[in-house]
């Protein structure tokens, strides 16, 4: 008996790095928020440095969160607005996803390229989860792994009204942009 859980034991511990050393991380990602309308005076924008996001090679699944008073707009009063009109960060104070990469074997990590592919899971933002696709693309250099999208989102899918004195300024519809830089855990 004692030899038995002594070898499950040891395969458990040699196997953990393992494990651990097929996740990709970074609590440093970019990701941008657009949100103006093309004819609007204003930049409706904004950029956050700190997304956290794992990404797991053997199994292709994705998983991100950012605080959204990380967002920084231009100006004061826009993040402001931002903050407490629109998104309620005192409420809701993450956005997040969950989900996979839909074709993980186009993704050779351990060879250099550029793979293109799509992720989909469930994005949560607002305190509302909607289902979302879209297109990544991954690249590796010298075993560095790197992963950049975009996407769009409808703000009223998300609870998010758009006041008619500013509709002229914000979008319906607001574009999230992710790049990061990601290392192993």
């Amino acid at each position: 008996m004692f030899k038995k859980m002594f070898f499950l034991a040891a395969v458990v511990a040699l196997s953990a790095p393992a494990i651990e050393a097929q996740k990709l991380f970074t609590r440093d990602g970019k990701v941008y928020f657009n949100a103006t309308v093309p004819a609007s005076p204003e930049k409706i924008e904004a950029s956050h440095a700190g997304g956290t996001f794992v990404l797991e090679q053997t199994s292709g699944k994705v998983e991100m969160a950012v605080l959204i008073k990380g967002f920084a707009f231009e100006k004061a009063l826009m993040q402001e607005h931002f903050n407490e009109n629109y998104m309620e960060s005192s409420k809701f104070p993450k956005a997040s996803f969950k989900g996979a990469l839909d074709k993980l074997a186009d993704v050779d990590f351990a060879k250099d390229g550029v793979y293109k592919t799509t992720v989909s899971g469930d994005f949560t933002m607002h305190g509302v989860t909607n289902k979302v696709s879209a297109p990544v693309t991954i690249t590796i250099k010298k075993g560095a792994v790197s992963a950049a999208a975009n996407f769009a989102v409808t703000l009223k899918d998300y609870g998010i009204e758009v006041p008619s004195l500013v509709a002229d300024k914000v979008a319906k519809q607001a574009t999230i942009s992710i790049a990061v830089e990601l290392k192993k855990m």
